[in-house]
């Protein structure tokens, strides 16, 4: 019976330079959600988040951008991919329905640490479908992240390189 001996032998690789080890990656897609703003009064209140792209990946018309959206923007930009592409997507953080009782002791969705979990949340999410290549081909997702206002009557269509 053959024995198997394991190949041991080394990888070359050729050797990294400062260039390669301090410059700009070749492919990246950064995306944070910060700076929430409570707007409105009564039950015209609402909250918004800025979401802010710097990226270097071809397919994305703006290298940076920064828009304002709201939980619902978010809930359109899952809802048009679940039905437009054939990505697998996550899931949103939590509505927060007993956060909207009246008669609570806080602010309900307005509190500050509400906020902020939701804001990580957001984040987590859209960080996750962004960096997804198909769901980077889909027009809803270029809208929702670099057009100051989502055309909702918009046609779905997939997204070129440029």
């Amino acid at each position: 019976m053959a024995e198997t001996v394991a190949d041991t032998r080394r990888l070359i690789t050729k050797p990294q330079n400062l260039n390669d080890a301090y410059g700009p990656p070749s492919n990246f897609l950064e995306i944070n959600v910060s700076n929430p703003q409570t707007v409105g009064v009564g039950r015209g209140r609402f909250t918004t988040y800025e979401i802010r792209v710097k990226t270097n990946l071809p397919i994305f018309k703006l290298k940076e951008s920064t828009v304002r959206r709201r939980y619902s923007g978010f809930e359109w930009l899952r809802s048009e991919l679940e039905r437009e592409s054939k990505v697998v997507v996550p899931p949103l953080p939590g509505k927060a329905f007993l956060r909207q009782l009246p008669f609570r002791g806080d602010d309900g969705i307005f509190d500050d640490n509400f906020i902020e979990e939701r804001k990580q949340g957001l984040e987590q999410f859209i960080n996750k479908v962004a960096g997804h290549p198909l769901a980077q081909k889909e027009r809803c997702l270029h809208m929702f992240l670099q057009d100051e206002i989502i055309d909702k009557s918009y046609t779905p269509s997939k997204i070129r390189h440029a």
